[in-house]
């Protein structure tokens, strides 16, 4: 394809993020599970895919954000002791499917398949990666391929902070800070968390010296005054910082479970787990640490689309794979030929994931990405795929709207509902008054030393880590609600037990000493970082 023939540009954006769920207390916790299924299921996947991409000299542009609690998760030691502690339980967990779906040949060949992909994944992350999976990303970034960005501290709904702003400064300069002590440079971009944003949130974004930003598309469609190029042209906001829009058609096909690709019947089921599907006398030794049920990995069934499941079929879903990542391509080179004759510029298709669907949720998404990849770099397509810094970078001068833009998430409707609703809103007012006694003692200790300094950031930390966007959501969908609400309590009761033991002057050492343990987040902290 010539430079004359392009007429537009894709910019896909993956968003990885989890929530910080560290429990050295115990030899096992079920829920620190969620990190080592995405560490085999989509960290992992997408590395080995972004080397191989790069070895075979595929031109490629994608920017993928890592939020600060992965990035801390991903570098805790003991959390890399046990992830490959984890592994190996699944590589012998395998070794026994093998044995066991010996007689029935379309299991067989499944349980093989998982033996292989869990042995390769351990060896991986053992020898290939040398467990420094943000080292790996770091390096892979250099190529200017992959365009790493950061996220705030603690993946805050931020928008629940609107009457606090310096909450929403050390959330953002938190994640900026962190995001340049890990990868040596300050990053040029930010994933503000569930792209929950307030009018006059970019001037604390642009104040942290980032040039662009992403918004849902209520956000650019609602904004003062209306962008005349809808979600198809990046806006300057008041600030001057760069906030590029979310497509809702690319989200749509890729997102939906029920009319996007996942859904495919031919597709992974990802419910239909051996955790729950077997006898429990034949998997109790490795249910046995978390006493209950729970995902292993290890999945046989497709989606079927109807009650009885039909036996996956690898095969047949590396094909649909192939044939969903064609539409896709061709789709977008439609959308962008008729965007360029309508508008009469070169539009930006803005195509954002969370990173967790490509692998874990859909377990054919990393496969899908590469083929949609491959296709772009080796087919006569009317656009380019790069990514938003590239575009940034070359354009920046020609983006010339500017607006407000609106209150916005994307979340369900493109506002708060998600986060703040009739079953979870009761957080906010814990959330609001450990913010506002966090301010008190940063006024009332504004040079604290020793063991008095030591309360006040741990009295930090606490505050950041109630202050994820995870708990608000689990409560709201149902699914580890439990577990969501327990977090809550104890952070917000730890922090309040700092700020009481404080304010009278009865520091329990001890107990002091067990929480900087348990919760050791950011162990670099300065507390006067929500004096801004």
């Amino acid at each position: 394809m010539t430079p004359s023939a392009n007429k537009g540009f894709l910019c896909m954006v993956l968003h990885a993020h989890l929530p910080y769920v560290f429990h050295p207390e115990y030899d096992y916790f079920l829920e620190e599970n969620w990190f080592y299924e995405a560490l085999t299921e989509t960290y992992i996947p997408l590395l080995e895919m972004f080397y191989r991409l790069f070895n075979d000299g595929i031109k490629f542009g994608i920017t993928m954000s890592l939020s600060p609690t992965l990035i801390e998760m991903l570098n805790n030691s003991l959390l890399k002791t046990r992830y490959i502690r984890h592994l190996e339980r699944l590589i012998e967990l395998s070794e026994m499917e093998i044995y066991r779906t010996r007689n029935d040949e379309s299991f067989n060949i499944l349980s093989r398949m998982y033996h292989k992909k869990f042995k390769r994944i351990y060896n991986l992350y053992c020898d290939t990666f040398k467990k420094d999976i943000t080292g790996c990303f770091k390096r892979i970034s250099e190529t200017g391929k992959v365009h790493i960005i950061s996220s705030a501290a603690t993946h805050a709904f931020l928008p629940i902070f609107s009457g606090i702003p310096q909450i929403v400064r050390a959330q953002l300069e938190i994640g900026v800070k962190h995001f340049t002590k890990i990868f040596g440079k300050r990053p040029k971009g930010i994933w503000i968390p569930e792209c929950g944003f307030m009018p006059g949130y970019d001037h604390y974004i642009s104040e942290q010296g980032l040039e662009f930003f992403y918004l849902d598309s209520s956000g650019i469609l609602n904004a003062k005054p209306s962008p005349i190029f809808k979600v198809y042209s990046p806006v300057k906001c008041p600030s001057g910082i760069i906030a590029f829009g979310r497509d809702e058609e690319t989200s749509k096909q890729v997102w939906s479970s029920i009319g996007g690709y996942p859904g495919d019947h031919d597709y992974r089921d990802f419910y239909r787990d051996i955790g729950y599907d077997i006898d429990n006398n034949y998997i109790k030794a490795f249910l046995r640490p978390f006493g209950v049920k729970t995902f292993t990995g290890i999945k046989y069934y497709r989606v079927t689309g109807s009650e009885k499941k039909e036996p996956y079929n690898i095969t047949k879903a590396i094909l649909k794979a192939a044939e969903h990542a064609r539409h896709f391509v061709l789709q977008r080179n439609k959308q962008i030929d008729c965007l360029f004759n309508e508008f009469k510029i070169k539009p930006v298709v803005t195509a954002a994931y969370d990173a967790e669907l490509m692998g874990h949720w859909w377990f054919e998404g990393p496969m899908w990405l590469e083929f949609v990849i491959r296709l772009i770099d080796k087919g006569n397509y009317c656009f380019r795929m790069m990514t938003t810094y590239e575009y940034s970078s070359e354009y920046r001068d020609k983006i010339n709207f500017s607006c407000e833009p609106s209150m916005s998430s994307w979340g369900e409707k493109g506002f708060s509902n998600v986060w703040v609703n009739d079953s979870n809103d009761y957080v906010c007012r814990h959330l609001i008054k450990t913010a506002e006694r966090m301010l008190y003692l940063v006024n009332k200790y504004p040079k604290a030393t020793g063991i008095k300094r030591r309360v006040i950031n741990q009295a930090a930390r606490e505050l950041l880590l109630s202050q994820h966007s995870d708990w608000t959501f689990l409560i709201k969908t149902g699914n580890a609600k439990e577990y969501a609400e327990k977090r809550l309590r104890e952070h917000i009761y730890r922090f309040n037990r700092l700020y009481n033991d404080l304010i009278s002057g009865n520091i329990n050492i001890s107990w002091l000493e067990n929480i900087e343990y348990r919760d050791n987040i950011f162990g670099e902290i300065d507390y006067r970082v929500f004096d801004k």
